[in-house]
């Protein structure tokens, strides 16, 4: 393993080598990231999960940066060309586009007009006049080149010319010198086109649109680059060409009392317009837009991991509401452990109108099935279907509360393979309205059906790499099933594909072999059973739960391999595993020192913490921590919003300008990032995740645009 490489990942992500080389070391033996996390704190020092996965993703970049220097260094010395200096200033790059900026002169190029004038004899000619001679003339070094291949002096010298653009363009320290200036000090520019077609005037912002592309926003770099892929704008970066021009001359020409300093200036000009400065221009928005991807994929996957955590509603009866005008509200009935006890279709909108039955069917269906909550899908006719329901709970005896539920994914997921498999007799709208009341009663185990890209909590996702977005998005949903666990006797396959170091295989043995035997009794079971591998085993059973089954630390996240010294743990203090969920075991525990007990019981002091919170919350699902979804049981209409009104909202989605409050209106309302403190934050997801529960106040209504505009900060 390349210390050098170790020493910069160390320093990149502020950690030590020997927490680098441990991650390394424990990944290369075939170590999920969960499991290393969770189960191998001792060996790195506790690094969490995402340190984890980004030490991996470094390391992969530091090697693919090393094996292309290496390849450059063998390129050029197969030419005979390679010299100490060269070797040892590639080695120092930090960055590929450095590599490839010293490869360029060495690289096999296409035809061009230096490589033209090349193959006529002119390069002496150029190399010559880049002597910058006092005595002479441009005509008089010319005509010595005149021949069958160079036809007469102005020829020649147009073709020495070219030769000195490109050698100018090659120049590593050139390109890396304008690349600089160009970031410090241009701007990022652009224009309607003049027959652009842009009915919703989406794109208006940038008709006329000039910032410094050192301070342009990530989101701002997509929305430019989605108006100019959509051909509403042309973009370009602007710079003081002078300026630049006059830096390049002032380094390259090397005697200004020289003959040729005219022709060389016009070579600088040639060499920068044509060559030099387009390919930097594409160079620094291709460097803007990894970099405005990257952030996009960031906060997405923090939207994505705070949603797939929002708490459960354990313990309750949901309706699942899938809202509609012309083809009918889909109903679906599901008890607390999500089986689907009744499917049904209402008309209460336009064009049937049949609102008065509608509400009746309803309240039969609610008092039939003890209905505890109704979960509206927020699409279309959701706020009409808020309204109806609004007007049900008033004519209930008993309390009902409703909350709008997104129904982002809903439909992909009803339309899929899975969906077909798990409800091979309902429409594609009724498997919509049992995936709307599920992702209430359990957001995770729902929303793991569907391709984390189709869960709408990012911004400009359909612009971003789809590979580098995939990769990160799986990685948050195996970080989020894992954090929470699975029991395994009722997990679907969908949960279980996430937890740590299993593979489909398994997964099909697991669920075979508890179908056949009706349920899987331990942890040990599984084992000899032999339905993981020896190392799947020790990679997934932490996160695999078996509640209610022959050994109590079964349904802890206790690994196996530590059972011994949770055992010993328990015994030092006078219990065992019959006590733990006990009073006595909870005061027990409260008193233990664990630096000590991890002496005694030739333990870690991870290890130690580790297996102490989990006797002390054995069921432990750290949803339980996150605020609950607000429920309601009134409708709020725009108009009857005031400025300065305090309300409660939930937090939809995060994004680079702001966050989006469901206040219980069509729309969200809109905080944006200057409205969220009195002091200064670099991004929104610094005050507000997805799920929480905020208080806001409302600063402005728009009734024609249907849009609020709101504050985190009190205006009193």
């Amino acid at each position: 393993m390349n210390e050098d490489i170790i020493k910069s990942i160390a320093t990149e992500l502020n950690i030590k080598n020997n927490q680098v080389s441990a991650v390394l070391n424990l990944l290369k033996d075939g170590n999920t990231i969960p499991f290393i996390a969770r189960y191998r704190k001792e060996a790195t020092g506790a690094l969490d999960e995402t340190q984890i996965f980004r030490i991996n993703e470094v390391y992969e970049y530091e090697v693919n940066l090393l094996k292309r220097k290496e390849d450059v260094i063998r390129l050029i010395d197969e030419k005979g060309l390679l010299t100490d200096e060269i070797k040892n200033n590639i080695m120092a790059c930090k960055k590929l586009v450095e590599v490839e900026d010293i490869y360029r002169p060495y690289k096999e190029k296409k035809k061009t007009k230096a490589t033209e004038a090349i193959a006529a004899g002119l390069e002496p000619l150029a190399k010559m006049i880049m002597a910058f001679p006092v005595t002479g003339s441009l005509e008089g070094m010319a005509s010595k080149f005149v021949g069958e291949k160079v036809k007469d002096t102005s020829y020649a010298l147009e073709g020495a010319g070219y030769i000195i653009a490109e050698c100018i363009s090659d120049n590593a320290y050139y390109r890396k010198l304008i690349r600089s200036y160009l970031y410090k000090n241009g701007s990022i520019t652009s224009k309607k086109k003049k027959d652009a077609v842009d009915e919703k005037k989406t794109y208006e912002m940038y008709y006329d649109y000039c910032e410094k592309v050192k301070e342009i926003k990530p989101h701002r770099v997509l929305a430019i680059n989605r108006a100019e892929n959509e051909k509403v704008v042309n973009v370009s970066i602007s710079i003081n060409d002078s300026e630049m021009l006059d830096i390049l001359k002032d380094k390259i020409i090397k005697n200004k009392e020289s003959f040729v300093c005219d022709f060389v200036i016009k070579a600088i000009e040639d060499s920068y317009k044509r060559l030099i400065y387009p390919s930097v221009e594409r160079e620094i928005r291709a460097q803007l837009t990894e970099k405005a991807e990257e952030v996009a994929i960031d906060n997405f996957g923090k939207n994505l991991e705070n949603l797939l955590l929002t708490p459960p509603m354990k313990d309750k009866t949901v309706l699942g509401f899938d809202p509609a005008f012309r083809t009918g509200c889909k109903l679906a009935v599901i008890n607390p452990v999500g089986k689907v006890l009744h499917i049904d279709v209402i008309y209460p909108h336009e064009p049937v109108n049949k609102y008065e039955e509608a509400i009746s069917k309803v309240i039969d269906i609610i008092n039939k099935y003890k209905v505890d909550i109704v979960a509206i899908g927020n699409g279309t006719a959701s706020r009409e279907s808020e309204k109806f329901i609004a007007d049900v709970i008033k004519r209930l005896d008993h309390k009902v509360s409703y909350v709008i539920v997104s129904e982002a994914g809903a439909s992909v997921y009803s339309a899929s393979k899975l969906a077909i498999e798990e409800f091979p007799d309902l429409h594609v709208e009724q498997r919509s309205a049992v995936s709307i009341g599920r992702r209430l009663q359990d957001p995770l185990s729902e929303l793991v059906k569907i391709t984390p890209e189709s869960i709408g909590v990012g911004l400009y996702q359909h612009d971003v790499s789809g590979k580098e977005l995939s990769k990160t998005l799986d990685f948050v949903v195996s970080k989020s099933v894992n954090s929470v666990g699975v029991n395994v006797n009722t997990a679907s396959f969908s949960l279980l594909k996430y937890i740590s170091g299993i593979t489909k295989k398994n997964i099909d043995k697991i669920i075979a072999y508890r179908e056949e035997k009706g349920r899987i009794n331990s942890r040990e079971e599984i084992k000899k059973a032999k339905l993981l591998s020896d190392k799947a085993f020790e990679q997934a059973i932490g996160f695999m739960r078996v509640l209610e089954g022959s050994n109590p630390l079964d349904k802890t996240d206790i690994h196996p391999e530590s059972y011994s010294i949770a055992e010993n743990l328990l015994k030092s203090i006078g219990m065992s595993t019959k006590d733990i969920g006990s009073k006595e075991l909870l005061e027990k525990l409260e008193t233990l020192d664990a630096n000590s007990l991890a002496k005694s019981l030739d333990s870690d002091i991870y290890t130690i913490q580790d297996i102490i919170k989990s006797l002390q919350k054995p069921n432990r699902d750290p949803r339980d921590d996150m605020p609950k979804p607000v429920l309601k049981s009134d409708v709020l209409d725009i108009k009857d919003l005031k400025p300065n009104m305090k309300l409660q909202g939930t937090v939809r989605n995060v994004v680079d300008f702001g966050a989006f409050i469901d206040i219980g209106l069509h729309n969200d309302g809109l905080v944006h990032i200057s409205k969220m403190t009195d002091k200064y934050i670099k991004h929104p997801s610094d005050v507000v995740s997805v799920g929480d529960i905020v208080d806001v106040y409302v600063i402005d209504i728009n009734l024609e645009k249907e849009k609020v505009s709101l504050s985190l900060i009190n205006p009193v």
